[in-house]
Formats: structure tokens, sequence, C-alpha cells
């Protein structure tokens, strides 16, 4: 299966795409996980993107799309991939669609109410050495401060801190949100209600695409 996961800032993408992972046997690429890992492999590609965000630059869509390109080629990805994070603005989506050449089976779209958005972003915690994600109430860690799978020391996104969350989610509400249409346009679209529990909204996630195949 290849999907898309879309929904604001602390929808809980990321969780999901994990419980979708876990069952599916579908890797999960979101796209700081593998902007990181160009970086980290001295390609071209990766020195190219590298040169962007020493700049402080957004990394172009171009460079984006080659990334994304070349690690759907990878063989884990050969029985499908989740994207989380990806696309986020309509040229990206446009080009993704030239990519995939229509081969996307589903669109997942999480619904959160704003006002849990931001208890939830304020409280996320997240592991800088392999991008894994936690939460103060939610999600903790087995060890506290403590990565669980490379034991790397958890920190606070300077964006995930109260006073920069609603600024985030007016950027998502302009530039990602128009997805939406775009995908209930070519009827890719499943939306989702998030619920109280992660479980709770990994089981309706889980049924979507049960019923889907």
């Amino acid at each position: 299966m290849k999907i898309i996961l879309l929904g604001a800032p602390g929808a809980g993408k990321g969780t999901q795409a994990e419980k979708i992972s876990e069952r599916y046997a579908i890797p999960q690429i979101s796209t700081g996980n593998i902007i990181r890992e160009a970086l980290q492999s001295g390609s071209r590609l990766g020195k190219k993107t590298k040169s962007f965000m020493d700049a402080g630059q957004l990394v172009p869509d171009d460079i984006v799309i080659k990334i994304v390109r070349e690690r759907i080629k990878k063989k884990d990805c050969k029985n499908g991939f989740i994207l989380d994070g990806f696309p986020r603005t309509l040229p990206q989506a446009e080009a993704l669609d030239k990519l995939l050449k229509k081969d996307l089976d589903a669109v997942l779209e999480i619904k959160v109410d704003e006002n849990i958005l931001v208890e939830r972003l304020s409280g996320r915690r997240v592991c800088p050495d392999c991008g894994a994600t936690y939460h103060i109430v939610g999600k903790k860690p087995m060890v506290e401060g403590k990565c669980d799978k490379c034991s790397g020391t958890l920190i606070q996104r300077k964006d995930d801190t109260a006073e920069t969350i609603k600024e985030r989610l007016s950027v998502y509400h302009e530039q990602t949100e128009p997805l939406i249409a775009y995908y209930r346009n070519k009827g890719k679209l499943i939306s989702i209600e998030s619920q109280n529990g992660v479980e709770e909204t990994a089981a309706l996630v889980l049924k979507a695409l049960e019923d889907l195949k």
C-alpha cells in the first residue's frame, strides 16, 4: 500500500504511521528523517541540501522531491510506504503525482480539535538522533528523558513551544490544508476523527485501510 498521511501539526501522524507500518510491514517515510539521512550520506544531493540548511533557508521543493524519489526506490518500499509530512504544499503534491504516476492507494487525514493540538504539541518531546517522538502525558519513554530506540536525550523542539504553535497552525491552514480538497477531488481522501486514545484512533485508521483493500 502507498499511503499519505495528512493532518495539522500535533495530529499524531507519526504515531499512526508507526501503527500502519507495523500492520502492513511497509516503511514510514518522514521528510525530516529522509533529509537527515541525505545529510549523513555525504552524497551530492545531501551536500546540496546541507548548503540550503546551513544558510537558514527552506530546502526547495525540487530537491525534496529528488530525496523522496531516491528513498522510495529502496528495497523496503517494494510493497509500499507511508509518507508522513510530505507533501506539504500543492506544488509538492503535483510533483508527487508525476513521480508516483497515479499509483497511490489512499490519503489519510487525521482530524483533531485545535485546542487539543496546542496541548499535544507543547507536551511533545523528540529524539534529535533518530527522530522518534514522545509526549510527557500520552506517550512517555521508558526512561524519563531518554529515547527508547537509541537512548538519545529527548528535547522539546523550538517550534513546539506554546508561543510558536499557533503560528505553525496558521501556516498549516494556509499551505497544507488545501491538499485535503485536492485529494478529495481525486477520490483518495479518507478522513479520520482523532479519538482520546492512540489505540482508539489507530483502530479507526486500520479499519479504514482494511475496508479499502
